[in-house]
């Protein structure tokens, strides 16, 4: 039988892309680790930037906005509900945006509940300014669509490793390299072309948590993304979207630090990981197509490259609402406030003052309704869980859609915490503490989202 043609799942459409700077005021609070001994940073690493690319069909019709930020994850529901309101503004219905975060550990706080910080009256500002950068980008990519095409290849790097390793004096899960476990390797590349086969934005889609820069880490920081989009950009003089796929328990094996090149080191192993798939791309809008054998010095093989003659141009979006019941015995908002006004030592205090504002944005209830986005551009599916989930939730989801690829975005459109699966919660880890979400949910959401791809694809 004659071998199919090759090419890389692709959705022709309309596209527009835009870039603003994020990076926050000198002296904002900006403590995301319990062992951390300054509430706020000292200087600016690398600028923390916000990305929009829009995608909509040829004909035109109601586009979507996939927005890049370099922050770190959400603390209330007021910041989701008004960043999320700024792009509304700009004609995105609700259900067609995708606030991804990257999760970067080395950013500012941008949640109004930490104002008494120090550095905490810098953040209603910052926070103002946030709205504004994101109505600004979005609408700026709004006025730049052009007729172009987004493909996708698959390739792997070997950045993230396993972090669930078991404590040796104690009966429980720490935070850091298990050399005895693998991790998700995979790497997904999208590449927008204009009809002249122009690169006009890359998106990276890896799950690897940006904890390199640590306690010890002074400066305001993307982590490793910074230099990652560094080496991408120079390149292809195009913009990065960095996409933090489900790194639940993924991280760098070299990490928590203080010194920003080991950062950066990183940031150019997932970047030049990146532009091998990219330059391993075929041509814009190519396939190969297998001609027939050519006798030689031996029996040859030859494929050649042509244009597609059809490519799909249809978007189809829906909302997946998931309902997530909530840990027996997860204390209420008066026995966190109380726990947090009695407590004297700062990493506990770090820690009830999380669970203390994730209690206010889950309300009294025992369940919370978290909404997940699934997108179908073409060949090509786009995922949004506002959760960090385990890896193997996408290892399963891509399986289930088979040929189309899935760019999986995690902690987007609001964060309360880890999805983890059953063992996690049996090993006693820090995700299956920090969660407020009993055991089970992480299977319950891979399920539904399972159900709903088989409906796309």
């Amino acid at each position: 039988m004659k071998p199919a043609p090759f090419f890389h799942p692709a959705f022709r459409g309309k596209f527009g892309v835009a870039r603003r700077d994020i990076s926050p005021p000198s002296g904002i609070y900006s403590r995301n680790w319990g062992a951390a001994k300054t509430d706020i940073a000292t200087s600016l690493h690398r600028p923390l930037t916000v990305t929009a690319l829009i995608i909509q069909e040829e004909a035109g019709g109601d586009p979507l906005a996939l927005i890049a930020l370099d922050l770190g994850w959400w603390r209330s529901a007021e910041e989701e509900t008004l960043l999320g309101n700024a792009v509304m503004t700009c004609g995105i219905k609700p259900g067609r945006y995708m606030l991804a975060l990257s999760h970067t550990h080395s950013g500012p706080v941008f949640c109004r509940g930490e104002s008494e910080k120090p550095g905490g009256e810098l953040i209603d500002s910052y926070l103002r300014h946030l709205e504004n950068q994101l109505r600004e980008v979005t609408a700026e990519a709004l006025q730049t669509v052009q007729p172009g095409l987004l493909e996708v290849a698959t390739g792997k790097c070997g950045l993230a490793s396993n972090r669930d390793l078991p404590d040796p004096d104690k009966d429980r899960l720490i935070v850091g390299w298990n050399p005895d476990l693998p991790a998700d390797d995979t790497l997904l590349v999208g590449r927008v072309s204009d009809e002249a086969g122009n690169c006009l934005a890359t998106i990276a889609n890896y799950a690897c948590h940006p904890t390199i820069l640590a306690w010890e880490n002074t400066s305001i920081s993307p982590d490793f993304i910074g230099a990652m989009r560094e080496v991408i950009e120079t390149e292809t003089t195009a913009p990065c979207l960095f996409l933090q796929a489900a790194s639940g328990e993924l991280s760098p094996r070299h990490q928590y630090v203080g010194d920003p090149k080991i950062a950066d080191r990183a940031g150019r192993c997932l970047g030049h990981a990146v532009l091998g798939i990219f330059y391993e791309m075929l041509l814009p809008g190519d396939e190969l197509a297998y001609e027939g054998p050519l006798e030689s010095g031996a029996s040859l093989a030859i494929w050649s490259a042509r244009q597609r003659t059809t490519i799909p141009n249809s978007i189809s979006a829906r909302d997946l609402p998931i309902e997530h019941p909530l840990k027996e015995g997860f204390p209420s908002l008066e026995e966190l406030q109380e726990q947090f006004a009695s407590c004297t030592d700062r990493v506990l205090g770090e820690r009830l003052q999380r669970r203390l504002l994730h209690r206010k944005a889950l309300g009294d209830s025992t369940s919370t309704t978290r909404v997940h986005h699934l997108w179908r551009v073409g060949e090509i599916l786009l995922i949004s869980i506002p959760d960090e989930a385990y890896s193997e939730m996408q290892m399963e989801l891509r399986r289930t859609a088979g040929k189309f690829p899935i760019l999986l975005a995690t902690v987007t459109n609001g964060s309360r915490g880890y999805l983890s699966p059953h063992h996690s919660y049996k090993a006693d880890s820090y995700a299956a503490g920090q969660s407020p979400y009993a055991a089970g949910c992480f299977e319950k959401t891979l399920s539904s989202l399972q159900s709903e791809i088989k409906k796309l694809s």
